[in-house]
């Protein structure tokens, strides 16, 4: 063979074999995710905070990265029916395409108080080749149509950029409704927790009066409060109570337990501490002027507990402080009820049981119930009634008591100088005074 032919024989056997790897790399095979346009996840991604979960008789409100159980990823918090759960899958939008299906795991909250609904875990795992960002839930193993599915975005994904400074404390408000419009209640409430050095508070808002309304988008324009529209009367019939055979409906209190779950997974990457309680509560620090000396101290003595369980008190709103000191005549025509006013807490049955509620490192808990967390990392303490309670003014718990057998408690009123004039700049600002 001349050197020539030699060559050109080599060449042609250089280019065949380039070619050969190229089609063997290209070709399809049935381990590749399929590649779609990125903008079908994008066109389906849900606005809503309740989305209907296609096939189901279920509900799904948000999914967030979490990886401290074992084998899994990705967590969404929903509404499940009781009596209708039934196999699912995990199915992932990744960046450019969408996954093969993982196996979900079903996971009840194990209270429910005899509702229908129940607040719902499923945990899912993430296909290794996949960089999630959006995440559905099948009840077949392979998806019938991709362009059919509502997405949930997933939250708290680690950034490039490492993690956020986090701020320190966070109020999660389960859900107003009814045409709550106790406006000025409302208005010290965070007023006193601006003072005790909360940063923020996470309100689920059903239904409202229009006066609390537009305090709402005013605290909301500030930043300092987020609200969360929580529309749940548009699917479901939600109770006004706690107990299914005493009250009716569908789930327990307008979905108090998924929304206090819910935005323990919104607070777990920006917020040190987690409040959990009613709009009506303060939890108040009796030894400490603000809520960071408070909780610094209590850490360090108890360096492994993730729960602090906060006792709740009374202060019955039909007994006013005699004195007249704060029944101030500005606030008279602006609606709710003047915390100031009522001093008077009554002391808790201890023959029965007397709830709590809490403050949470919220990296430290799984699942919350009202009162006590249901599934959580490290251990819980009680603190003692006298570094700090719930200041909670409402009607009357132990109503036969007089008087005479209640407690003066003024402990709000270590605050007037700052609290009544930052009262008094919101409600000005908004047209009450």
């Amino acid at each position: 063979m001349s050197k020539q032919i030699r060559k050109k024989f080599l060449i042609l056997l250089f280019i065949t074999i380039c070619v050969i790897t190229l089609f063997v790399w290209n070709r399809p095979t049935s381990f590749n995710p399929r590649p779609v346009v990125p903008e079908v996840c994008l066109r389906s991604v849900s606005k809503e905070s309740i989305t209907p979960l296609k096939n189901t008789k279920h509900f799904l409100v948000s999914a967030y990265m979490d990886q401290r159980v074992q084998g899994f990823d990705i967590r969404l918090i929903g509404m499940f029916r009781r009596d209708s759960v039934q196999e699912l899958h995990c199915f992932f939008c990744c960046a450019g395409y969408t996954s093969e299906t993982t196996p979900a795991k079903i996971l009840q909250h194990s209270d429910n108080f005899g509702f229908p609904f129940v607040t719902t875990d499923v945990m899912c795992q993430i296909p290794k080749t996949c960089n999630a960002t959006h995440v559905t839930l099948l009840t077949q193993t392979r998806p019938e149509n991709r362009t059919e599915y509502v997405w949930l975005p997933i939250r708290n994904k680690k950034t490039n950029g490492g993690e956020e400074k986090r701020m320190d404390f966070t109020v999660c408000v389960s859900s107003l409704f009814g045409g709550y419009n106790n406006v000025l209640q409302f208005a010290q409430t965070l007023e006193m927790y601006r003072l005790l050095g909360v940063n923020r508070v996470v309100i689920y808002n059903t239904s409202c009066g229009p006066d609390l309304d537009r305090l709402l988008q005013s605290y909301s324009q500030e930043g300092f409060v987020e609200v969360v529209s929580w529309p749940i009367d548009k699917y479901m019939n939600p109770s006004r109570g706690w107990l299914f055979s005493e009250h009716g409906g569908d789930i327990h209190y307008f979905g108090q337990l998924t929304t206090l779950n819910e935005c323990i997974y919104r607070s777990m990457e920006r917020s040190r501490y987690v409040l959990l309680n009613d709009i009506d509560e303060i939890i108040m620090p009796y030894q400490h002027d603000n809520l960071k000396s408070l909780m610094d101290e209590l850490q360090k003595q108890h360096p492994n507990v993730g729960v602090f369980l906060i006792e709740n008190h009374i202060f019955p709103k039909h007994h006013f402080e005699p004195s007249g000191r704060f029944h101030l005549p500005k606030w008279s025509r602006v609606p709710g009820i003047n915390i100031l006013e009522h001093v008077y807490r009554e002391d808790p049955d201890r023959q029965i049981y007397h709830p709590h509620k809490m403050i949470v490192q919220p990296r430290m808990v799984e699942q919350t119930s009202v009162h006590e967390v249901l599934q959580f990392f490290g251990q819980k303490y009680k603190v003692p009634l006298d570094v700090c309670r719930i200041i909670h003014v409402r009607v009357a718990l132990r109503k036969l008591l007089k008087l005479e057998e209640l407690n003066v408690d003024n402990r709000l009123w270590d605050f007037e100088e700052k609290l009544i004039p930052n009262v008094d700049k919101v409600l000005e600002n908004l047209g009450f005074l």
